[in-house]
């Protein structure tokens, strides 16, 4: 890492929101003429509020954009030496957002709101998720514990065998099916909060802030770096996706920011205290099981719409309000979640 970054770490992570801002409105309205002139749109689900009609036709597949500027920062920040853990983020979050792409181009492709099968999209993430964990554990040494602040640290890493395609390798069972369910739950919780102008790339940016103070008070500079980019891209993408919205994310960005969020968690050691700071998360993705399961028993539903924030809009709240409340909510949990860390980190 080059001396400006060690010297002047604080500095280099705001300069990461900023440029990463800046690169993501600049480059978004020429991707945006390209989308409406290659007739690629978005393509609203049947079902949803009737509201949401006038949406069909949007261009999607912002997160692209989203992508461009966090690795091209992220990477002339390192000056051409990244360390491993940068390079594991990146190529987690990547993979992931090809994997959107291709959903998305799926979509746009036989014009229906459904794109790869839901069996396809989580043996992809499943995929990605283990390769990175099993790399963090092996590459970086990150330990397959999960601590619970003022509670205990739970050792995962005890029903560890190794393999024979390399000495030393090991697979920790416990933690890595501790890490898949997180990383692919964030990544599918973050997917189902992106149904309204602006709410992922909020909610998103705010837990981004807060990940990139906490592996800043980790120590794991980079990270923090990624971190910032991640909430600085999100900024630049609300300039264009605030109600109503001119271009969407798409899978390409939704699904690739929740696998970000997850791998970050690993790196920083916070796979218990990510679940409160992406609590809104959380509270979407259970909506719909709860939904789901509830309604296979019994025929009835407990909420008039799933993921959540529909539940809202049909309670008869605006678009924008759900989208400035979740804003708020998810704030205060990424706050509560920065608190416990930072109390329970005190002397250490």
């Amino acid at each position: 890492m080059f001396s400006l970054f060690s010297a002047y770490p604080t500095f280099m992570i705001f300069l990461g929101v900023a440029m990463a801002m800046v690169i993501t409105m600049v480059l978004m309205p020429a991707w945006i003429r390209f989308l409406k002139t290659s007739h690629i749109g978005q393509q609203v689900r049947a079902d949803g509020p009737q509201s949401h009609l006038v949406k069909q036709g949007t261009p999607t597949m912002g997160g692209v954009i989203m992508l461009i500027a966090v690795i091209a920062f992220t990477l002339l920040a390192s000056v051409g030496a990244p360390t491993a853990e940068l390079w594991l983020l990146l190529g987690a979050t990547v993979l992931t957002g090809v994997l959107g792409l291709i959903d998305d181009a799926s979509k746009v492709a036989h014009e229906r709101s459904l794109g790869l099968t839901p069996k396809a999209k989580l043996v992809g993430q499943f995929l990605i998720a283990a390769i990175f964990v099993l790399l963090a554990v092996n590459l970086i040494g990150i330990e397959p514990t999960v601590e619970i602040p003022f509670v205990a640290t739970i050792d995962l890493g005890v029903a560890t065998t190794v393999v024979p395609i390399g000495d030393g390798f090991s697979i920790p069972w416990l933690y890595l099916v501790y890490c898949l369910i997180l990383l692919v739950g964030l990544c599918n919780a973050v997917n189902l909060t992106d149904g309204l102008d602006g709410l992922a790339a909020g909610t998103v940016m705010v837990v981004m802030l807060v990940m990139a103070a906490i592996a800043f008070r980790a120590g794991v500079l980079e990270p923090a770096l990624f971190a910032g980019a991640l909430a600085g891209a999100c900024i630049g993408f609300l300039w264009f996706n605030s109600h109503p919205a001119d271009i969407f994310m798409g899978d390409t960005g939704s699904l690739a920011l929740g696998m970000a969020l997850g791998c970050l968690a690993v790196v920083t050691k916070t796979e218990f205290v990510v679940i409160i700071i992406g609590g809104l998360f959380v509270a979407e993705a259970l909506s719909v099981m709860i939904q789901v399961f509830y309604y296979k028993k019994t025929k009835k539903r407990i909420f008039l719409m799933a993921p959540l924030h529909h539940h809202f809009e049909k309670k008869g709240w605006s678009e924008t309000k759900v989208v400035v409340r979740f804003w708020i909510v998810s704030g205060m949990l990424a706050a509560c979640g920065f608190v416990l860390y930072f109390a329970a980190t005190l002397g250490v």
